[in-house]
């Protein structure tokens, strides 16, 4: 439980909601004694988890339409979203899964892993309180969210609007391990740079750059 503490950056004052939280029911089901398992805590932090991701999109997306805020909340917290959040963290190596279900695959099953990412934010929510769990889920929802923003399309239609202008995207650095590594990318119009930014992947280093090129120029998005 220590390394996975690590991994989330926080450490529980009660160990028992997190064993819980990485507890699947076929654990519980194969060792007799009433085992506590993530299900209920799946059903809270699902909860916080919402209310956290409409917060966010409702305070920085004042322009946005609330269909188009309901489909990019559903896009930040679909279960192939909370499966790769779970992978930045390690978190299938840290479950309790019963027999058949290990011999299955269920370590690295994507609906597996999504309820225990949401049981890991209801036993952090009831652990910690709203804050503590806020700020485990902003560490991911904001740079899926910049990643849903296109402003590598809406800088490119600027730059169109001048004939013979050029943009390019160059990645400047890497760092960190494979299994957490981050990219810098530069933005360059013609040969000059006008943006850079960083991401955990070059899509989303590429977005963060065009997005410092809009605020340099003075767009307002």
């Amino acid at each position: 439980m220590k390394d996975l503490e690590k991994n989330i950056g926080y450490t529980f004052k009660d160990k028992s909601l997190l064993k819980a939280a990485m507890t699947h029911s076929s654990y519980a089901n194969e060792n007799k004694g009433n085992i506590p398992y993530n299900e209920r805590l799946e059903f809270l932090g699902d909860a916080v988890l919402q209310l956290i991701t409409s917060e966010k999109l409702f305070r920085e997306s004042s322009h946005m339409a609330e269909g188009k805020m309901s489909k990019q909340r559903a896009a930040l917290v679909c279960e192939d979203a909370l499966a790769g959040y779970s992978a930045e963290i390690q978190l299938g190596q840290f479950l309790l899964l019963g027999k058949g279900e290990e011999a299955s695959g269920g370590r690295n099953r994507p609906s597996i892993l999504a309820d225990a990412f949401e049981a890991l934010i209801g036993a952090m929510f009831l652990d910690g309180g709203m804050d503590v769990a806020k700020k485990f889920v902003l560490r991911f929802v904001d740079a899926a969210h910049l990643s849903l923003q296109d402003y590598k399309t809406l800088l490119q239609e600027i730059i169109q609007k001048n004939p013979g202008e050029r943009l390019s995207y160059v990645v400047s650095g890497e760092h960190g391990p494979d299994h957490d590594k981050s990219f810098e990318v530069q933005v360059h119009l013609n040969s000059n740079v006008i943006g850079k930014g960083t991401g955990k992947s070059k899509k989303q280093a590429e977005q963060a750059a065009a997005k410092e090129a809009l605020a340099l120029m003075g767009y307002k998005y």
